[in-house]
């Protein structure tokens, strides 16, 4: 399980492919996370906020380097 936030720094320097395994564990750990909340055995509700906020970080890299942007 990914703890914490990722930081922009580490996402840059990732490649696309260690990007799309990146999203979609977060995305795992997501899903799984809302099967907790709906089952109220979520011990942590923030989590879901930073988890979608990584989650979009990680595909506006992605977008980035789809049209090439190297910012």
């Amino acid at each position: 399980m990914l703890l914490g936030m990722i930081r922009i720094s580490e996402i840059r320097e990732k490649s696309v492919q260690e990007l799309f395994a990146l999203s979609r564990d977060l995305r795992q750990e997501l899903f799984n996370l809302r099967l907790q909340k709906a089952s109220s055995q979520l011990e942590k509700p923030d989590r879901l906020r930073s988890l979608r906020r990584d989650i979009a970080r990680v595909e506006t890299r992605l977008s980035e380097m789809r049209r090439g942007g190297t910012r």
